[in-house]
């Protein structure tokens, strides 16, 4: 353990986050989002969280990892997480809030088709336009409409825009807070080429604007909007414009499929993790099958098993903790079973599958 870490440093969540606070970020990264004191953050509490810190719980980092991850935090800057699949990448950001108690991960899963408006909200135009349009047919007496006294019909005012706006992860991730938020956008590299460059400016200012609020500002200054973590967390956006005041920890992922342009490598600390050795190996089946040890032959002998395999191709860890799962569970049990045991769990990702 070093001093200066944070993650995975010394003391509690709470004493750990105000010492983070306490650090002064680079002039170029302090941002000065007023928070709604009304908004309800999800806490440490209920199935997401639970999920969330289950699974960050058992994430076994080493030192590069975590100095990787307090440099991101020190400098308030994303964190781009290269390596094979498998290795734990996208488990990191769930260490991260499961270390400091963020609260769940925010999650926004990336496809070809995936734009920056997707992460940052998401406007249901048609649904608003359906309504619009049962309005007026009420106020022109449609029979839909019931009748108030001396026989009009009785109608309701126009919709608001706000039950058709909703932030997305990245949106609700942006918005101003006392404590951040963990946002892991998952598998960037299948990114539209782009998508990282639309991001730079999002992770210069820390702030975006909601054109359609934007527009009705003058006459409708305060909105209040549902967020990705469910209409119940809704906060109050101002003059359609959202802004963080701690920057969150963005944990991006990347299998190496593609090649990110310099403005964006420049705007992000880098790290790349490794295919685990034995001990780190020994140290993940403990942590998260909650064994007191795996100093027996039968998982030794699948470990060397999964290191043996993993020479010749990709292997992915959790199919080691399935292999030791399945011995746990007392399935595959007969020795001469053992070749097509390993062949079963252990087919390689990349490479020849026998």
């Amino acid at each position: 353990m070093k001093d200066w870490w944070i993650y995975y440093g010394e003391g509690s969540p709470e004493e750990k986050l105000a010492r983070l606070a306490a650090i002064k970020p680079p002039p170029w990264r302090e941002f000065t989002g007023s928070p709604d004191p009304a908004y309800q953050r999800p806490g440490t509490e209920g199935p997401a969280w639970a999920k969330s810190k289950s699974r960050g719980s058992g994430y076994v980092p080493g030192d590069a990892e975590k100095d990787a991850v307090n440099t991101a935090l020190y400098l308030r800057r994303p964190l781009l997480v290269t390596g094979k699949p498998g290795v734990g990448k996208s488990t990191l950001a769930h260490s991260i809030a499961a270390d400091l108690a963020l609260g769940p991960v925010l999650h926004w899963p990336i496809t070809s088709r995936t734009t920056l408006l997707d992460g940052l909200y998401h406007y249901d135009a048609i649904s608003r336009l359906q309504d619009a349009n049962l309005f007026q047919n009420l106020r022109a007496g449609g029979t839909r409409g019931g009748r108030q006294r001396g026989g009009r019909p009785s109608v309701t005012p126009g919709p608001s825009i706000a039950p058709y706006l909703r932030l997305g992860p990245l949106g609700t991730a942006l918005l101003p807070q006392v404590r951040p938020r963990v946002l892991l956008v998952d598998e960037i590299d299948k990114s539209d080429i782009d998508l990282p460059g639309d991001l730079l400016t999002i992770f210069e200012e820390g702030s975006f604007e909601i054109t359609e609020l934007a527009r009705i500002a003058a006459r409708h200054p305060q909105v209040r909007l549902g967020t990705e973590d469910g209409p119940e967390h809704d906060v109050l956006v101002q003059r359609g414009r959202v802004g963080c005041r701690e920057f969150p920890v963005v944990v991006l992922t990347s299998n190496g499929e593609r090649d990110f342009p310099p403005p964006f490598l420049r705007r992000c600390i880098r790290l790349h993790v490794e295919q685990p050795d034995k001990e780190k190996l020994e140290k993940i089946i403990r942590q998260r099958l909650a064994l007191t040890s795996v100093a027996g032959d039968e998982y030794q002998d699948l470990i060397e098993a999964f290191l043996d395999r993993g020479s010749a191709g990709d292997l992915a860890t959790d199919q080691l903790l399935n292999a030791v799962q399945l011995r746990l569970s007392n399935a595959w049990s007969h020795p001469g079973d053992r070749d097509q045991f390993v062949k079963t769990v252990m087919q390689r990702l990349t490479g020849p599958s026998t």
